[in-house]
């Protein structure tokens, strides 16, 4: 039987918090410094105050295992580099910002030299303007050239959100520069009417991976006057391009750096992030060009307390009788409802659009019982929702009229919600890097800055309030991306040669695994040979081919079955455990059921309802070896790395009590099975380590199981992932094997880097893993530790003391080079 987890659909790296009020947006006054304290600084309590109200009383109290404090900064200002246009400088001055930090200045004078750069500062450094400074000069430049459009400018976000917020600072900061700057947004959203004025005259284009993949490098001919004077292209929260997202981006560069050169330019590349490991290595991953870094912040940064928050144990009992915690969502929701009740702007970040609007709604029912005008001041944000509802959110929360917020990610990233005093995070986001970034959204405007990271009953949640020192004491994460994986790069080989014939010379560009993929791509017959270029042989478009969010398809639409009424969409990988029949789908608050998933219309119908319980989808995986690329020697057992195949099929899904996560029942589901290929890492042991380790038939799959779940919980410490993009499978004897195997593999086609990271750090990954389940409280095994959220088995069999000696009996052998 096999057992299986499958994937869902630091001070420095903190970074500074300016010491006083952002005017109009978060480019603006970054830099702004004056004697006077914000005006609203005498009705503002210090975060610590805040934070000890939340706490009042020994039951609350004794919920905080640690509290860090990060003391405020002074600032380092420089000169504006000579080479900035006077207008521009006196465009920021106006702003608010008499002179540059030190790393402002310097990134801006690499870019002004030709050389790509990466500004790796933290959130609310000023890093907008860092890149501005030499964009708007040049633009300013070349609104006077005598002929010709003049030079223009391409920035990139990972969301529609984050350019729309751009744009608006653009616009405020770059407004006595007359017509000369002519920022726009091209996206999904833009009117059609919209789309030829931006094509024909903005120079200042924001847009996003999606539509520059889609809309702009396929239509290249229609972009040819502003491809031809492209000086810059800006890539915001650089970061975020991670796993098989990433190295989609990356190919999507190559393309656009490839037209460039057709029509003769050759832009220089300025990339932004707040929290980014070796940021030159991964920004030259990401485009394929040298690049130059500056991570030397010199901004200055407000005091921040950050408190590690456990949920209590409560009396009831979950599977096989574990004790069950308090859910981070109800804990969140109350903090989020105390802090609205206390006037504290905050913004609590969850990890899923169910968790988000779950707490709203529960903050809302509560804030009625306290006041009920103050329940219109607390909403959800999250994907899914239409252009129209998340411009009001946004617009709601820069007014001030929102004072909380219970957000997913879509909120993380740069844009402005200046003003923010408090920051609750709904369990660990999966790395370090995006743990911070979400964390510096609160204080930046000047004031202290509160966080609170309130820990999901999960084996890396409990380990991390229990050893704050991975959190405090450890660098970020390395971005971690693959732009040569095949499954990768093939559809962009395609889309490659159907804005242009591929010729020998673009190869260099594309990398080494591109000659060998083309011979695969004709055989297939979508690109043919003919003199010395391969070209697109058929009539479809080659760019629909790349799926580079990896939805798996054309994304599902949620439609309200009595009124036709589109709700919003759900990505299809995701629609088998989100929105199967008898699911139960949040939005804007309000509850549906879903009556029927028609995947061949990708449409999930349903209707308004108020059940008591959430659902939660439950699978079965199977897994097969299909080449071993490395094996290494564990002592008697093995460690491997190679490629593998995984079938999944969701069966089932649970119905839980609200706020307290007890199961009601279980309901059976018939859906098609999927398959995927990716890469993974495996290991071994023999009877021999079995038998040393007192492991017996009767417990042996237990063990497994249970270390299998407990490793997949840890990896996200080693690899820039969150254990909803891997997946996990335990069999007693695998036939490929003919050992027992425990596999943690990528949920993404051809791999996403993960699997690898784990490869090569195991030993510091399996020891702590080892670790985490024998330090935790529990007899038997808890979410905390070796129960998974995600088993498709019902997390049974689970046997926690077998896989602690499991697990020391295999390190036992680990080589010293293992991690």
């Amino acid at each position: 039987m096999a057992f299986n987890h499958l994937p869902a659909g630091v001070h420095d790296a903190l970074g500074p918090l300016s010491v006083l009020p952002v005017t109009h947006s978060a480019l603006m006054a970054k830099n702004h410094r004056s004697d006077r304290p914000p005006a609203t600084a005498s009705v503002r309590p210090s975060p610590r105050m805040v934070l000890d109200r939340l706490s009042a009383g020994e039951s609350r109290a004794s919920r905080i295992t640690h509290t860090e404090h990060l003391p405020p900064r002074e600032g380092r200002h420089a000169v504006w580099p000579d080479r900035i246009r006077s207008e521009v400088i006196a465009a920021v001055q106006d702003a608010g910002i008499e002179h540059p930090w030190a790393h402002q200045a310097l990134a801006a004078e690499h870019a002004l030299d030709g050389q790509s750069v990466v500004v790796a500062t933290g959130t609310a450094s000023g890093k907008s303007l860092a890149y501005l400074m030499p964009v708007l000069s040049t633009l300013l430049d070349g609104s006077e050239a005598p002929n010709g459009r003049g030079a223009t400018a391409l920035y990139l976000a990972p969301t529609k959100a984050l350019a729309a917020d751009q744009r608006r600072s653009v616009k405020h900061l770059a407004g006595p520069l007359g017509n000369a700057i002519r920022p726009a947004v091209y996206d999904g959203d833009t009117p059609v009417e919209e789309r030829e004025w931006v094509r024909q005259y903005a120079n200042y284009v924001l847009t996003n991976p999606d539509m520059l993949h889609r809309g702009i490098l396929p239509s290249h001919p229609r972009w040819s006057s502003f491809l031809r004077a492209l000086r810059y292209v800006v890539i915001d929260e650089c970061h975020t391009y991670r796993g098989v997202f990433g190295s989609h981006v990356a190919q999507i560069i190559r393309r656009l750096r490839r037209l460039c050169a057709r029509y003769g330019s050759d832009p220089v590349f300025l990339l932004a992030s707040a929290t980014a490991a070796d940021p030159s290595v991964a920004a030259g991953r990401l485009t394929g060009l040298p690049v130059k870094e500056v991570a030397d912040d010199a901004s200055p940064r407000g005091e921040m307390v950050f408190a590690l928050w456990e949920p209590p144990l409560t009396e009831l009992h979950g599977e096989k009788g574990a004790p069950v915690r308090r859910t981070a969502t109800a804990e969140t929701a109350d903090l989020l409802t105390d802090l609205t009740v206390q006037g504290v702007r905050s913004v609590a970040f969850v990890r899923s659009r169910r968790g988000a609007e779950l707490i709203s709604v529960i903050a809302q029912e509560r804030l009625a019982e306290v006041d009920r005008s103050l329940v219109k001041r607390v909403a959800a944000y999250r994907g899914g929702y239409l252009p129209g509802e998340r411009r009001a959110l946004e617009r709601a929360l820069h007014s001030g009229e929102l004072l909380g917020l219970a957000a997913t990610t879509a909120l993380e990233l740069g844009i402005d919600i200046s003003g923010l005093d408090a920051v609750v995070i709904a369990g660990y986001p999966g790395t370090r890097a995006s743990l911070w970034q979400q964390a510096g959204r609160a204080g930046r405007s000047g004031q202290g800055a509160l966080a609170i990271l309130v820990a999901r009953d999960d084996p890396l949640d409990t380990f991390l309030v229990h050893h704050p020192e991975a959190l405090f004491q450890q660098p970020v994460e390395s971005t971690v991306l693959d732009p040569d994986n095949p499954y990768v790069l093939a559809p962009h080989l395609c889309a490659a040669a159907a804005e242009l014939p591929l010729t020998d010379e673009d190869m260099m560009l594309f990398g080494p695994a591109a000659e060998e993929l083309l011979p695969q791509l004709e055989a297939a017959k979508l690109l043919r040979r003919r003199t010395k270029a391969w070209h697109w042989t058929r009539r479809e478009r080659a760019a629909d081919l790349a799926d580079i969010r990896g939805e798996g398809g054309s994304p599902i639409q949620v439609v309200e079955s009595g009124t036709g009424t589109l709700l919003g969409t759900v990505d299809a990988g995701s629609a088998h455990t989100a929105v199967h029949t008898g699911a139960v789908h949040l939005h804007q608050g309000r509850t549906y059921l879903v009556k029927d998933l028609d995947l061949a219309d990708s449409v999930a119908l349903v209707e308004e309802a108020n059940p008591p319980y959430s659902t939660t989808a439950r699978d079965t995986t199977a897994i097969s070896v299909l080449e071993t690329d490395v094996e290494v020697p564990w002592g008697q057992g093995r460690l491997c790395y190679g490629s593998v195949e995984v079938t999944n099929q969701v069966v089932s899904f649970l119905r839980r009590r609200l706020i307290t996560g007890e199961v009601l029942g279980e309901s059976k589901l018939d859906l098609p099975p999927r398959t995927l290929r990716t890469r993974a890492v495996w290991w071994t042991v023999t009877e021999d380590q079995l038998d040393a380790a007192r492991i017996n038939p009767e417990i042996l799959g237990g063990a497994l199981h249970a270390a299998e779940h407990a490793s997949i919980g840890m990896l996200p410490l080693f690899a820039t992932c969150d254990r909803w993009d891997i997946g996990g499978v335990s069999i007693p004897l695998h036939p490929d094997t003919l050992l027992p195997t425990v596999f943690v593999y990528d949920g993404h086609p051809g791999g996403a880097g993960f699997a690898e990271r784990a490869f090569h750090t195991a030993r510091s990954w399996l020891t702590a893993t080892r670790q985490a389940i024998a330090s935790c409280e529990c007899e038997a095994g808890c979410p905390s530790c070796i129960q998974s959220p995600k088993c498709g088995n019902g997390n049974d069999p689970l046997h926690k003391r077998g896989a602690v000696r499991l697990l020391t009996e295999l390190l036992k052998g680990a080589p010293d080079t293992a991690g």
